[in-house]
């Protein structure tokens, strides 16, 4: 018996078998697809993602196939250029990675698995999840490989096998939405001949747009082209092409044939529920909407760092009532994601072209859960900062090792308590802010940027939890409240 049973393995299925995988919680992760998925799709990550990078291990590798904040070359129907994005995005002490990443989805993917392997975990490719039936104990399930079926179990089941998810069906969970096929986009990878690899080029046309984004680490571009009620949705080489002549009103670039196409139609849809028992739903099995805002890979990789860290914790002896706080947390958030791409999805269609804008809503820095269960604090309810939200990084910290960064501190999977006051004696691991640090452990806010943001005073507890929201924070410098957290929410097993 295994602990969790894992089926799909795009970047949803990977980010909850690293997680698993370095929490030392036995899984096996399986995936009906013969190999890697081709093809771009995705290609947006947001700065959330890539600090949920960060502490896996893997934030350099994404990094060095991708290209930050690449700039936008729009063409309007009249003709008129304008060029936007070439200002650099500086980081903060506290927002380490400020702006999006271009990068294709395979490459996420890519490195996952990589880093999946150095876990020394493996995706079994070619392998179907066939049917399932879950008990008070478990989950029994029937994958089929090569035609021979093998029946297996696990403790818990996780559907993170697309929109058109086995593990929903089969659980009952309703999807609930609504597809629009008048609204639908060819997307393509092609090789390019006559346009420069410096800035995504889209053109607006009264047809509606067309773009071509270079994906960095590739010698491709995505292809986009809107499709309106009695357009050709054919996605031949002929068929795109003449679509670019027409909206870009060029005949010097020449599209070459394409190594992977997908004709996308808008489904917009939630299940109204998260977990059935023994099973979960993560990514795109749980919601799906356009990629106006470039959310939904990087929501579904969110979906199972959220839900990771608490299986694990379960698995190792914590309160099963943790896992309730997986719905209650990540629900709200999709509902949100749903509502901003479509109404991007909207402006997309009212301006004949995509709206491509990373601000404060995209980014996915805000989100958070102040009216979770697991968020404790004492703060006053206009205070900046508050249990719930995202821990904050700060540079400049001085430790006896050198100079670090917050999340350089943090980075592994665990609870993390600061100190900015005598040092509690509780079994968790713990940074106490000092002016000479000498001991491991000790660290110097040299700057005064740690306490700025977290908004500290000379008491101040705060309690990080392992996917880098706060926990608890007790400006009095409760250390029982922090304990009696720690007892609660994950046992004698604290990691």
């Amino acid at each position: 018996m295994t602990t969790v049973l894992i089926a799909g393995a795009g970047p949803t299925g990977l980010t909850l078998a690293c997680v698993l995988a370095r929490g030392g919680v036995p899984f096996r992760l399986v995936d009906a697809a013969p190999g890697p998925q081709p093809g771009s799709r995705g290609k947006g990550v947001q700065p959330r993602s890539l600090e949920v990078f960060d502490d896996l291990g893997v934030v350099e590798r994404v990094l060095a196939h991708g290209r930050m904040a690449m700039p936008i070359r729009t063409t309007a129907a009249d003709g008129q250029v304008t060029l936007s994005g070439t200002e650099p995005v500086a980081a903060r002490p506290d927002i380490p990675y400020p702006a999006s990443l271009i990068t294709p989805e395979w490459r996420i993917e890519e490195t996952l698995r990589l880093r999946l392997a150095e876990l020394g975990g493996a995706v079994e490719f070619g392998t179907a999840l066939e049917s399932f039936e879950q008990s008070d104990d478990g989950v029994s399930a029937v994958v089929v490989r090569d035609g021979v079926a093998e029946t297996l179990t696990a403790r818990w089941l996780v559907g993170c096998d697309g929109g058109h998810s086995v593990v929903r069906k089969q659980a009952g969970i309703a999807f609930e939405g609504e597809t629009r096929d008048a609204v639908r986009m060819i997307v393509a990878d092609v090789e390019v001949d006559g346009l420069d690899r410096d800035a995504w080029h889209m053109w607006r046309h009264e047809d509606g747009m067309v773009n071509l984004c270079p994906l960095p680490s590739t010698g491709v571009f995505q292809y986009q082209a809107s499709i309106a009620p009695g357009q050709d949705p054919e996605p031949g080489l002929a068929n795109m092409q003449a679509i670019l002549d027409r909206r870009s009103g060029r005949a010097d670039i020449r599209l070459r044939e394409p190594g992977w196409t997908s004709l996308w139609r808008a489904n917009i849809r939630l299940v109204d529920r998260y977990r059935a028992g023994r099973v979960f739903l993560a990514g795109d099995a749980a919601h799906i909407h356009s990629p106006a805002g470039g959310q939904g890979m990087n929501t579904g990789i969110q979906d199972s760092y959220n839900l990771g860290w608490k299986l694990a914790a379960v698995a190792h002896g914590a309160s099963p009532a943790l896992l309730d706080t997986y719905e209650a947390e990540r629900r709200p958030v999709a509902a949100g994601v749903l509502a901003l791409s479509d109404a991007r999805l909207k402006d997309a269609i009212e301006q004949k072209g995509l709206v491509v804008r990373s601000d404060a809503s995209t980014k996915q820095l805000g989100v958070g859960y102040r009216d979770s269960a697991l968020a404790r604090d004492d703060r006053d309810e206009t205070a900046r900062l508050r249990a719930g939200d995202r821990a904050p990084d700060a540079t400049g910290l001085t430790t006896p090792e050198g100079e670090r960064r917050l999340f350089d501190l943090t980075r592994g999977g665990r609870f993390t308590l600061l100190s900015f006051g005598a040092p509690p004696v509780i079994d968790v691991t713990t940074f106490r802010v000092v002016e000479a640090p000498a001991a491991p452990g000790e660290v110097a806010d040299t700057e005064g940027r740690l306490a700025d943001a977290y908004g500290a005073g000379a008491r101040t507890l705060v309690l990080i939890r392992p996917d880098g929201y706060i926990a608890l924070i007790s400006d009095a410098g409760d250390a029982s409240a922090v304990a009696g957290y720690l007892a609660e929410m994950v046992g004698s097993t604290q990691r």
